[in-house]
């Protein structure tokens, strides 16, 4: 039997959690390819700051304007039942009551006999955009751990909704795992960035064993990479930086780094900047 199970909940929330909005991307990608249904939707006063996550204004199909509150839904797949099979959760990251918030979408999961859940996010990192986006997978369950040969992580400090969600499916009896992926940050403006959704796609399948639809994103993420390369070859300057950090992602991948220095040198970089997989600038 696969870690996480047949039954699979993949969230991804707008915000800090989503550089060059890579796992937004992925969950988006994953709902138009199948068919689902909608499960469970927040009361947004319940968890929202309107003053911080402000209600928009929009026209509809037959012209006529109306609100739009944030939200965050769960979605059921639809199907026959004995299929591997993924839930999808996405929305805003509320602004309050977290603990009922996650308490909230563990009982609907829970209902669904839901097996395992995993998280998706994306930060800036001081990485190439030549080489293939790194994926940091991770997990607080032993038994995911070791099946999936993937690490725990040492991050200590403050957290985001992915992390307290994780939380509260680790304690309800529901198999976690999360996977971060990292979007150079000097392309922070070239949103959003197909090759880490891309990235999180590949690494999802891998750790879940179900397909997963990939659309356009190889072309899109060959073009995507081709438009910062002509963008960095109008500036020397970052054409150098670049360049430079390509030669310590090289190092990284050569037989010579062990598993143990490339986990190292990952956490003094979350310790450095002060952000990281469960951190709070979300």
């Amino acid at each position: 039997m696969q870690a996480l199970g047949p039954r699979i909940v993949v969230t991804a929330f707008d915000g800090w959690n989503d550089a060059g909005e890579a796992a937004t991307s992925a969950l988006e990608l994953l709902r138009s390819h199948g068919e689902y249904e909608l499960a469970h939707a927040v009361d947004p006063e319940s968890y929202f700051d309107y003053q911080y996550t402000r209600p928009s204004v929009g026209m509809d199909g037959d012209g006529t304007r109306r609100l739009k509150w944030p939200k965050a839904e769960l979605w059921r797949p639809v199907g026959e039942a004995g299929e591997s099979r993924f839930w999808l959760l996405t929305g805003v990251e509320p602004a309050r009551a977290w603990q009922a918030f996650g308490a909230e979408f563990v009982d609907v999961a829970l209902r669904d006999d839901v097996t395992g859940f995993v998280a998706l996010g994306a930060m800036l990192s001081d990485v190439p955009h030549t080489r293939p986006i790194s994926v940091f997978a991770s997990s607080e369950n032993e038994e995911v751990r070791g099946a999936l040969a993937i690490e725990r992580s040492g991050y200590e400090g403050p957290v985001g909704i992915l992390s307290v969600l994780e939380h509260a499916s680790e304690g309800a009896g529901i198999p976690t795992a999360s996977l971060w992926a990292s979007v150079p940050h000097y392309v922070a403006s070239a949103t959003p960035s197909p090759k880490a959704t891309l990235a999180l796609l590949d690494r999802l399948e891998e750790i879940t064993g179900i397909d997963v639809p990939r659309g356009h994103l190889a072309t899109e993420a060959a073009a995507w990479e081709a438009s910062v390369d002509a963008a960095a070859a109008e500036d020397e300057d970052m054409a150098e930086y670049i360049r430079q950090l390509e030669r310590t992602r090289d190092t990284w991948d050569s037989p010579e780094a062990s598993g143990d220095a490339i986990a190292q040198a990952f956490e003094r970089y979350l310790r450095r900047n002060g952000e990281g997989p469960g951190d709070h600038k979300r």
